[in-house]
């Protein structure tokens, strides 16, 4: 009995070292050739995730291309930022193509134009090129009710955004310089990706939507095709023949996804903050 123990434990020992080496092995000597699926869907409120899936990617020998399929309004500036430098350095290495769902405009737009080549349905709806900043006035309210703010700062703008008084103009000045210069940024950057000129894209930079036909006559994207397409594209661009592997990631439920999912709208709407968004909101 012991013997026979010894032994199962022997074998599942050595399977456990030929499961890591061939693990390893994979990863720097790759036995088949693949191309990997990284998904943006929703609000962008975060990049790590999706940063870190694309340099894991762009690593594996065993993956030729990456395919971004995007469903997303936008979101946060910087965020969205970051996803498109990582896109931009990852295209530098492989092909990058992207999808578009149902809608990735605003920032869903930002971080897909540096891919080497952008995939939308008909249908898609993109676009949405601009910068957007809400502040709430609850001075009204606040009035009603007999609340008063007293204020302490250190300077006379430090509180130009506060929702519990008036802003006066020159406030609003400065905070409309800030969304003038990171408008520009966003079509610097719309302009390098997509291997355009800043002067062509600036007439149509104005927030406004189009579908994905329309995108395509713009030039914002370059073949009208579903995510199946863009996936066959990928393989061609990246020399594989016959139907791709596709990998993608295991969703995980993270605490930051259930407070993104779970945290009400409504509810986050009541507390009064500045935010600079590339964001569609309807």
């Amino acid at each position: 009995m012991k013997k026979t123990c010894v032994i199962i434990s022997v074998i599942l020992l050595l399977l456990l070292v030929v499961s890591l080496t061939l693990a390893l092995f994979q990863k720097n000597i790759p036995l088949r050739s693949r191309v990997a699926l990284v998904s943006i869907e929703g609000p962008i409120v975060d990049s790590m995730d999706v940063v870190k899936e694309i340099k894991e990617h762009t690593t594996d020998r065993s993956i030729k291309a990456i395919i971004l399929r995007i469903d997303s309004p936008g979101g946060a500036v910087g965020p969205s930022q970051e996803i498109y430098e990582e896109v931009k350095k990852a295209s530098a290495e492989k092909h990058i193509v992207v999808s578009m769902g149902s809608i990735a405009a605003s920032g869903g737009y930002y971080v897909a134009s540096p891919a080497d080549m952008i995939f939308a349905n008909p249908g898609t709806l993109t676009g949405s090129i601009g910068v957007i900043m809400e502040i709430p006035n609850l001075e009204g309210l606040m009035t009603k009710i007999g609340v008063r703010t007293e204020v302490i700062k250190s300077g006379r703008h430090k509180d130009m955004a506060s929702a519990f008084r008036k802003m006066e103009k020159e406030d609003r000045d400065i905070l409309q310089g800030v969304l003038d210069n990171v408008h520009e940024q966003f079509i610097r950057a719309v302009a390098e990706g997509r291997k355009l000129t800043v002067d062509s894209i600036r007439p149509i930079a104005d927030g406004r939507i189009f579908t994905g036909e329309q995108a395509k006559g713009l030039k914002l994207v370059d073949e009208l095709g579903t995510l199946e397409d863009a996936i066959r594209k990928a393989a061609e661009l990246a020399g594989i023949s016959g139907e791709p592997e596709v990998v993608s990631k295991k969703d995980k439920l993270s605490f930051l996804e259930m407070l993104r999912s779970g945290f009400p709208k409504e509810i986050a709407d009541m507390f009064p903050s500045v935010k600079i968004k590339f964001l569609y909101a309807p």
